[in-house]
């Protein structure tokens, strides 16, 4: 007979499936389901087989944080970057995960969005969650984000840049360095007046203010300098280049744009109204997105090994959550102009 009150409905397991279940079907104690866990070597075949049939069975999922307590490993490591959708970020993070996790490690990815109080926030979160190495990108971060860093004791990365004193280990390039050299490559080519297009990001305005205190060293004419209100996109490069000409009075020269993303935007505003690149406009980008050599003109821009940048982090970290040094704490990846038909 039915019931139909509270007695004949059907309630919800609350806490999810147990060790100690998964050891009932198995026919074994939960301290063996957790040695087989941690350590299948010391378990017979059978029981283990037994073990892991029943796990299938229940969809038994480990707490890896018990497991983190016990070993006092996460097995997790931090990963921080401005932008999840910008191709430059996506890209070093993708060739560092391929790199750690052959040895265990998942990723925990946050975007902080070029905010510093943005990144202090999340690296408070990330620390909570007890990860055995943090990876960040940059190297200039409050106080407080710095504090915690140095108090958390792990292995830290911060990527995308250099400086003489990272909080543990860096591997980049100067964007300062960046900026001269796209400069010199400007004068060389006989450009006498320039343009910087800049988004708002402080690494990209270190290269705008090295790019142009270089190019009026060198006997150029002040630089025009456009600075976007966010982040990089095909309408604010195209904006920017306007207001370049129709309110900041640029004639025409070379235009370095803070990534390959504005300099598109720049060469669509430049063809709407009817400039010649490289004639009238000569266009420099930053980064060497995929579409970069596809573009028409193709895009001249500076390039930096992503994939590179990304493993050899992840060599960095791996050699210190591995108790050894590593071959250099500060790793100057460098950049190199390729040279296009847009400049």
């Amino acid at each position: 007979m039915g019931g139909n009150g509270e007695a004949g409905k059907r309630r919800p397991v609350r806490g999810g499936v147990t060790m100690a279940a998964v050891g009932r079907i198995a026919g074994v104690s939960q301290v063996t389901v957790s040695r087989a866990l941690s350590d299948p070597s010391k378990v017979s075949p059978a029981t283990l087989a037994r073990i892991r049939a029943a796990i299938r069975a229940t969809g038994f999922v480990p707490n890896a944080l018990a497991g983190a307590l016990a070993s006092r490993r996460s097995n997790l490591i931090t990963a921080l970057v401005p932008s999840l959708t910008n191709i430059v970020y996506a890209a070093l993070v993708q060739a560092f995960a391929a790199e750690m996790r052959p040895h265990g490690y998942e990723i925990l990815l946050s975007e902080t969005g070029h905010d510093a109080a943005s990144e202090e926030a999340l690296i408070a979160a990330h620390l909570s969650r007890r990860p055995d190495a943090v990876l960040l990108t940059g190297t200039r971060h409050s106080p407080e984000a710095r504090r915690m860093l140095l108090a958390a004791g792990v292995p830290v990365v911060e990527v995308w840049d250099i400086t003489d004193t990272p909080v543990d280990m860096c591997v980049g390039f100067s964007h300062a360095e960046a900026g001269r050299a796209v400069a010199d490559f400007a004068r060389a080519e006989g450009q006498t007046r320039a343009a910087t297009i800049t988004a708002q990001d402080a690494r990209a305005h270190r290269r705008k203010q090295a790019f142009a205190a270089r190019f009026a060293q060198t006997g150029g004419a002040p630089v025009t300098e456009v600075n976007c209100p966010g982040p990089a996109s095909l309408a604010a490069g195209r904006a920017a280049l306007a207001e370049a000409l129709e309110a900041r009075g640029f004639a025409g020269g070379v235009v370095f744009c803070s990534s390959d993303l504005l300099a598109q935007g720049v060469l669509i505003e430049a063809r709407a109204r009817r400039l010649s690149v490289p004639g009238d406009l000569a266009v420099i980008g930053f980064g060497d997105q995929d579409f970069a050599a596809a573009l028409d003109p193709a895009l001249t821009t500076v390039r930096v090994d992503r994939a590179r940048l990304g493993r050899v982090a992840a060599e960095m970290l791996l050699d210190r959550l591995n108790d050894r040094t590593p071959a250099r704490a500060i790793f100057d990846l460098g950049f190199e102009i390729i040279r296009r038909t847009s400049a």
